[in-house]
């Protein structure tokens, strides 16, 4: 895939799974803004009845204590408080016609411990209906006298809702006239039932706290955990005849966001899950993606690179077979064996390198039987020091130990662990243009032992050294191939050390060489 439709394509992804996040991120706040301004209607509706509930009780209180006395059929006093005249005339039949709707108050006195007022007595108004019809002749009124033609008049009562919105009036002109003490007309069982009934009915079941405010002085009527809050919500209760009051009852909620995040948790849950599972395939995707791209890289460059290697003794080979056929050389018995050593070592050089690839497949696969046994380290590192001391010495360098340990032992498999120092000195010799300078130093640190080769070549990069001990990996340098090798060496290295329970890292500088430290455990 061409590299910029990859990184197109994976900005394009990004871009919309980041939408997607903020479009369910946006439907979630607003579902959540949509449940608070829902619970603020539920909670107001809710104490607005608690209002019209604290006022029908004390009203129905008042109704109770009054009933009592008048059962005593005591003789009222009458009064009109609402009179309703109209007149118009009949000419035609010389007549006027007179029709009055009259509210009569009868007025009853009352004793004043029904109501626990300081005062001798009260007064409690019932309320009656007259209606009355009169006929008047016309020609009457000119000769100096009203002659009345008909009269009908009747009293009933008045309908329920008028007397008692009359009845209501005079008994909240009464509280108020004698400013009753708030703890005598409700209690704080009766404000919590009611306030606990609403809420239940109006779908909302969580804790609150709640007192009564005479203007901004809280009263006894409250509830120990009380604290008004901009969140708290407040109602007028006790409302006079102008629907006014200094009494005011205020609610808070002290799990509200709780309950309101409860309310729509499903929908939280479900995006967070859903969300995490495309973050995650997406993540995984991408990874793969990129793991790919850099597969195909690194195969492609060892397959440049290993065609290389096997180009130059295939040629080699075929150069010195072609030399032997030639009829001046076959009886030069002592070039033929010339020609034929250098076929015999160019076939050892492939055999080598598929060993490798063998090696590391047999490795990854587990298949690698590695037999171990108590070797001293110090004897490993002089072994492998002879395989490549004549390459060190042909280049005009030097190899120097440094073995200060004073314990070397280990339990490791003779074969393999040269084989890892080697490959580690072959990369030094390989990757110094100069002369190679190899160093190796030894020292024991606790019940380890510390192995350190430094060289004075060329170095690698931060992002070089990360994967270094990767299988295949090599530090890309176009299609130059100055240096031989497949990527496999450093990968063996490390997994015949993690096999032997150590520990590999590398230190380097670009221009100024490399370290590779090796930690091993002691055996005692």
């Amino acid at each position: 895939m061409n590299k910029k439709i990859f990184v197109l394509l994976v900005v394009l992804m990004s871009l919309s799974l980041i939408g997607i996040i903020f479009v369910q991120s946006f439907f979630i706040n607003r579902s959540l803004e949509n449940e608070r301004q829902q619970f603020t209607l539920n909670v107001k509706r809710a104490l607005s009845y608690v209002s019209k509930q604290i006022d029908d009780y004390e009203y129905r209180n008042y109704l109770d204590n009054i009933q009592p006395f008048l059962k005593n059929n005591k003789q009222p006093d009458s009064t009109s408080v609402q009179r309703l005249f109209v007149a118009f005339e009949d000419k035609e039949n010389d007549q006027t016609i007179v029709h009055q709707n009259i509210i009569l108050e009868e007025r009853f006195k009352v004793p004043s411990l029904f109501f626990e007022i300081d005062a001798d007595s009260t007064d409690f108004s019932n309320y009656i209906n007259e209606k009355s019809t009169e006929v008047f002749r016309n020609s009457s009124v000119d000769n100096g006298s009203v002659e009345r033609i008909s009269r009908v008049r009747e009293f009933d009562d008045m309908s329920d809702d008028a007397k008692n919105f009359l009845q209501r009036g005079a008994f909240k002109s009464l509280i108020s006239a004698y400013n009753y003490p708030i703890y005598k007309r409700v209690s704080p069982e009766l404000i919590e039932n009611f306030v606990k009934k609403n809420l239940e009915e109006q779908g909302i079941q969580i804790n609150f706290e709640y007192a009564i405010y005479d203007n901004d002085l809280s009263t006894i009527i409250r509830t120990d955990n009380f604290e008004k809050t901009e969140n708290s919500y407040g109602v007028p209760i006790f409302l006079d005849n102008n629907n006014e009051s200094s009494f005011n009852l205020w609610v808070d909620f002290p799990a509200r966001n709780r309950f309101l995040i409860s309310t729509i948790l499903w929908m939280i849950v479900l995006s967070i899950i859903f969300t995490t599972v495309i973050i995650v395939a997406y993540t995984s995707a991408i990874y793969q993606l990129i793991q790919q791209r850099q597969i195909s890289q690194i195969k492609t460059d060892f397959i440049n690179n290993m065609t290389h290697e096997f180009k130059t003794p295939i040629a080699t080979i075929n150069l010195a077979l072609d030399s032997i056929k030639n009829p001046k050389i076959i009886d030069n018995k002592e070039r033929v064996l010339r020609y034929l050593g250098m076929i015999k070592e160019e076939n050892k050089r492939m055999h080598a390198q598929v060993e490798n690839v063998l090696r590391i497949s047999k490795l990854e696969k587990n298949e690698l039987n590695i037999s171990k046994e108590r070797l001293k380290l110090h004897d490993i590192v002089e072994d492998a020091m002879t395989h490549i001391q004549l390459l060190v010495e042909d280049r005009k360098g030097y190899l120097k130990l440094h073995l200060n340990a004073a314990k070397s032992s280990i339990l490791a498999n003779e074969t393999h662990f040269t084989n890892v120092i080697v490959n580690i000195f072959d990369n030094a010799i390989k990757y110094s243009d100069d002369a190679p300078k190899i160093d190796v130093y030894s020292e024991n640190i606790g019940n380890n032992i510390l192995l350190k080769i430094s060289d004075q070549g060329n170095g690698m990069s931060k992002q070089v050294q990360k994967k270094v001990f990767e299988k295949f990996y090599r530090e890309h340098s176009g299609n130059v191939h100055n240096v031989k090798g497949h990527g496999l060496g450093l990968a063996y290295v490390k997994r015949i050390i993690d096999d032997h329970q150590g520990h590999i890292s590398v230190e380097s500088e670009k221009g100024k060489g490399s370290t590779f430290i090796i930690r091993l455990p002691l055996i005692s």
